[in-house]
């Protein structure tokens, strides 16, 4: 199998001189489809700045990102959008839902922006809804609705486009044990039942522990690659 996503010499500087901090050091990574691999390390150590090069939300001072065999460089700021919509999937630490919007509405904004029929749009955000357990709360705004069930409702909106890959930054830090833990159970059936490949950069051990590949990073750089049986 070809990786999903690939990363050769990649590395980002912010700033310059003395000043300069240097957040990813000559990273080499593969992403394999069906994986779900977690991105673990202290504060500073370069996950959501690796995962912003992937999901193509920044540009790396030097090397190379491939996503699905695409290298995103020289790709136009358009292109990147249009990728972006079609190949990855996203899940935040804060949701990011729209508060005026639906739970059915907001997952089908994604599909509304990619020219999806209205009522495509519809039972594909409603079978969404479904499979991550919240059925009967489509009509639910943001602000009516549980940590958790915003958390669900955001993976929903992740895999509604039915991406290449999902990326997901700290998806469990601000959710209590319970719902922690039912993402995570969430996130596995979703892998095993599709296939679905997630990436999750996280401090949390409750998602490291579950997850069948643990990239440890230190100081910008992968400093262990391991796969286990969990």
């Amino acid at each position: 199998m070809d990786p999903i996503v690939t990363c050769r010499g990649l590395s980002k500087t912010f700033g310059k001189g003395e000043l300069a901090v240097h957040a990813l050091r000559d990273v080499d990574l593969d992403i394999m489809p069906g994986d779900i691999a977690t991105l673990a390390g202290p504060s500073g150590s370069g996950k959501t700045t690796l995962l912003n090069m992937i999901g193509a939300l920044d540009e790396p001072t030097s090397g190379e990102v491939s996503v699905g065999g695409q290298p995103l460089s020289g790709i136009s700021r358009s292109g990147l959008s249009d990728l972006r919509l079609s190949k990855i999937g996203f899940v935040f630490q804060s949701y990011n839902l729209i508060p005026v919007l639906s739970a059915r509405e907001n997952i089908e904004f994604v599909l509304q922006l990619q020219g999806v029929s209205g009522s495509e749009r519809h039972d594909r955000a409603m079978e969404a809804i479904k499979e991550v357990g919240l059925a009967g709360m489509e009509d639910r705004r943001p602000g009516k609705m549980s940590g958790g069930q915003q958390q669900r409702v955001a993976v929903a909106r992740a895999l509604v486009s039915r991406p290449t890959i999902v990326l997901a930054d700290e998806p469990t830090a601000n959710l209590d044990s319970k719902n922690a833990l039912e993402l995570v159970d969430l996130m596995r059936n979703l892998n095993r039942e599709h296939g679905t490949t997630f990436l999750i950069g996280t401090h949390d051990v409750r998602v490291m522990e579950h997850s069948m590949r643990h990239i440890e990073m230190v100081d910008g750089r992968i400093d262990n690659d391991a796969r286990s049986s969990a």
